[in-house]
C-alpha cells in the first residue's frame, strides 16, 4: 500500500505540476523527490499519534541510512553517477546541515513544536532556493530530467483521482505498518527504535529504491543522487518538522551509534560530490559496507 500509493501520489503531482508550468528539472528536484518521501511521512506521523515517537524518529533516521548506504550504494555499483547539475552539489551541504541540526535537537531526546517550525521554515526556504537554482541549470541537465522525469497527459480528473488514492492508500498503509511494526517489537523483544530504524525504514524507503535504481541504470546521474539528496533533506526538514508541529515527538532508544551512522554517510556523500561530482563503484561499495555493518550491528545489538 505505502509502495503503490507513493506512486500514484507522485504520478499525480507530476503531472499536476507540469499543468501549472512546472519545467522537469524544478519537478524533478522537489516534487519527485518529495513525493518519494510521502510513505516516510504517513508512518512517522501515525507512530507519533499513536506514542511510539521512538518509530517515528528512528524511520526518518534509519530511511535516510538506507536511502545512501542501500539505495545510492547499490546505485553506484550498477553504474558509476555522475553529476552535472550545479544544485546537487549544492544540495549535498544543505543535507549534511539538516543532519547536524536534528543532532542538536535531539541532544535533550526531543523534538518540540518550536523545532519543528524552525525544521518546516528551513524546508519552505529550500525549495524557494531550488526553484531559483533550477533556472539556472545547463540544458544538459534540463534534457536529463525531460527525459527522466515521467510525463502524463491524463485528464485533470484522472491526476487528482492519483493525488487522493495514493494519500488515501498511503494513510491506511502508514497505520497498518505502524502497528505490525509495535507488534513485531513487542513479540521479538526488540525496542520500537531498533525496529523503525530497519524494518520501517527499509518499507517506507522503497520508492526511493525503485526511482533511484531505474535512473542508474538508465545513466541519469543527477535524478539518481538528486532523488536521494532530495528525498532525505524532505526527510528531516519536512517529516520531522511537520510531525514535531503536529505532535511533539520524545526519542529514548535512538543512540550515538544511529546518528553518527547517518552523519558519516551524508558526510561521504558529500566529499563524493565535492571532490569529483561523481560517485565510482568503490564509493558505492563503501557505502554498502557501512549499511550492511550497521544493520548487522542493529540486530546484533
Amino acid at each position: 500500500m505505502l509502495f503503490f500509493g507513493g506512486e500514484a501520489l507522485v504520478r499525480g503531482a507530476v503531472a499536476l505540476s507540469s499543468r501549472f508550468g512546472l519545467s522537469p528539472l524544478a519537478i524533478g528536484l522537489t516534487v519527485v523527490a518529495f513525493g518519494t518521501s510521502a510513505p516516510e511521512l504517513a508512518v512517522s506521523l501515525n507512530a507519533a499519534r499513536d506514542n511510539a515517537s521512538d518509530i517515528a524518529v528512528g524511520n526518518v533516521i534509519g530511511s535516510n541510512i538506507a536511502n545512501i548506504g542501500l539505495i545510492l550504494g547499490l546505485s553506484a555499483l550498477i553504474s558509476p553517477l555522475v553529476v552535472k547539475a550545479k544544485i546537487i552539489r549544492l544540495d549535498a551541504p544543505i543535507m549534511l546541515a539538516s543532519v547536524l541540526l536534528i543532532v542538536i535537537f535531539l541532544l535533550d531526546q526531543q523534538l518540540g513544536r518550536l523545532e519543528g517550525l524552525i525544521l518546516t521554515t528551513a524546508l519552505v526556504a529550500y525549495i524557494a532556493f531550488t526553484f531559483l537554482q533550477a533556472s539556472k541549470e545547463p540544458e544538459a541537465v534540463k534534457e536529463e530530467y525531460l527525459q527522466g522525469v515521467p510525463q502524463t497527459r491524463n485528464k485533470l480528473s484522472i491526476d487528482l483521482g492519483l493525488i487522493v488514492i495514493g494519500l488515501g492508500l498511503l494513510i491506511s498503509g502508514g497505520k497498518l505498518l505502524v502497528t505490525a511494526a509495535v507488534t513485531i517489537a513487542l513479540l521479538l523483544g526488540m525496542s520500537e527504535a531498533v525496529i523503525g530504524l530497519t524494518i520501517v525504514a527499509l518499507g517506507t524507503s522503497l520508492p526511493e529504491l525503485t526511482a533511484t535504481l531505474v535512473a542508474a541504470r538508465r545513466g541519469y546521474g543527477d535524478i539518481a543522487i538528486g532523488n536521494i539528496i532530495g528525498s532525505n533533506i524532505f526527510n528531516v526538514l519536512g517529516i520531522l518538522g511537520i510531525t514535531s508541529v503536529v505532535i511533539p515527538t520524545r526519542t529514548d532508544n535512538i543512540l550515538w551509534a544511529d546518528i553518527i551512522c547517518v552523519v558519516l554517510l551524508s558526510l561521504l556523500t558529500y566529499l563524493f560530490l565535492f571532490t569529483r561530482s561523481k560517485v565510482e563503484r568503490y564509493e558505492g561499495a563503501i557505502l554498502v559496507l557501512i549499511y550492511a555493518a550497521y544493520t548487522s550491528w542493529l540486530i546484533i545489538r
